[in-house]
């Protein structure tokens, strides 16, 4: 019984110092099941539980055949283990979703503030979905997965990956949460209007340069979503 639960830390440890001394990489293989159940001294069986750990986590992709893509392959997807551990937590309330959202805020606030200071910040892809948000007809799901994207596309357009990441998983810790409150809103075109607003004075105020406003209007487009999330 123990060696199973054992081997997946063996697994991840190995992973681990691989990649911290360059010895892996995104794109390269691991050794073989059978090569490395016999260099680590457990059973495939054992090695077979780790590599599904580090494929949930998505350290790592597996692929089955022959050629390229088969085997264990390392890939970089930080934001998938974010993503599923605050999924998990915000279920078991082991996060309340009020203070992930407040996260979020100072998160987003932090993007904003860098983006105003740029003097010519890349905002082309958060202004294509603003303008695709215009459109009319988009049913609550759509509309909330282009205002995701519009987040996202602001802290993508920092440059900053750990932040993206972050904030990926935040968001996705709460969009079921989202959804279900998209299905009874009872003045729904009244919210799409209003957040419609206040993603165009995000963009605005960044383009003055005007951290400030923008971080207000960060904050109320953001915190507006409160009354729905249930701690």
């Amino acid at each position: 019984m123990g060696e199973p639960t054992k081997a997946w830390r063996v697994v991840v440890d190995r992973l681990q110092h691989d990649l911290v001394t360059g010895k892996l990489g995104p794109g390269d293989h691991i050794l073989p099941e059978r090569a490395l159940a016999a260099e680590l001294g457990v059973s495939r069986s054992a090695i077979r539980e780790g590599l599904r750990v580090l494929e949930f986590l998505g350290l790592l992709r597996t692929g089955t055949g022959s050629g390229p893509n088969a085997g264990a392959i390392i890939t970089s997807r930080p934001s998938v283990a974010m993503a599923a551990m605050m999924r998990l937590q915000v279920a078991a309330q082991g996060f309340r979703a009020s203070e992930t959202v407040s996260v979020r805020v100072m998160l987003e606030q932090a993007v904003v503030t860098q983006l105003a200071a740029d003097p010519s910040p890349d905002l082309s892809r958060p202004v294509e979905l603003l303008e695709a948000m215009e459109f009319a007809g988009l049913s609550p799901q759509e509309f909330l997965v282009l205002d995701a994207q519009f987040h996202l596309a602001l802290a993508q357009a920092s440059g900053n990956e750990v932040l993206l990441a972050i904030m990926t998983g935040l968001r996705e810790s709460i969009e079921w949460y989202f959804l279900e409150a998209a299905r009874t809103f009872p003045k729904w075109d009244e919210m799409v209007v209003r957040v419609r607003a206040e993603h165009r004075e995000i963009i605005n105020a960044i383009v003055d340069g005007d951290a400030e406003r923008a971080k207000l209007a960060v904050a109320q487009n953001i915190e507006q979503l409160l009354p729905f999330l249930a701690d």
